[in-house]
């Protein structure tokens, strides 16, 4: 179970890694051709741990997950199977998802 809110700015309340490294991926992305679907970044806050859920390109590609130092955690979903790479820590409490960023260009 998850909770979805929207958060329509980042905010130096986030953790100036977290902040600094994602704003980096964002130009990243920014710099390269839109993708189907748009790419997103967010935010999951459960069991008193932050981390950032990336979005990929269609189809059969891993979503990555991020955790706050911005080191590579997982791919929860996704993939030929869509079921990630089975990495994953097992989350116990209810996952609050919050979009931190969406590509706003058009694809």
């Amino acid at each position: 179970m998850f909770v979805v809110s929207y958060l329509p700015t980042m905010t130096s309340c986030e953790g100036n890694k977290a902040l600094s490294c994602f704003n980096a991926k964002i130009n990243e992305i920014k710099q390269t051709e839109v993708t189907n679907p748009l790419t997103e970044v967010w935010k999951w806050v459960v069991d008193g741990k932050t981390y950032y859920y990336l979005t990929s390109e269609c189809c059969d590609q891993f979503n990555f997950l991020y955790n706050e130092n911005c080191e590579l955690v997982c791919a929860p979903d996704g993939g030929i199977s869509g079921n990630g790479d089975r990495s994953c820590p097992e989350f116990i409490g209810v996952i609050e998802k919050t979009l931190f960023w969406k590509d706003p260009r058009t694809n």
